[in-house]
């Protein structure tokens, strides 16, 4: 796997996910849409790479720690 291709598409995927909560917000379903979506064609893209898969997962739940942070700070 080309692991500097993949952090690099990784950096991609968290400017994405920046512009997608800043449009949709993220409360909106279709902000964790784009996100399991767009995880999943990650994952795909390198043949379900055990550490693809783990990446993705970690990035998930760094999302829903911001989102329930902001969540108690309303």
């Amino acid at each position: 796997m080309d692991y500097k291709a993949f952090y690099a598409d990784v950096v991609d995927w968290i400017n994405q996910a920046n512009q997608a909560a800043a449009s949709y917000g993220m409360e909106n379903q279709q902000f964790w849409a784009w996100v399991a979506d767009s995880c999943g064609a990650l994952a795909k893209k390198y043949q379900e790479n055990r550490l693809v898969i783990k990446q993705m997962i970690m990035l998930v739940e760094w999302l829903e720690e911001v989102y329930e942070s902001r969540k108690k700070g309303d």
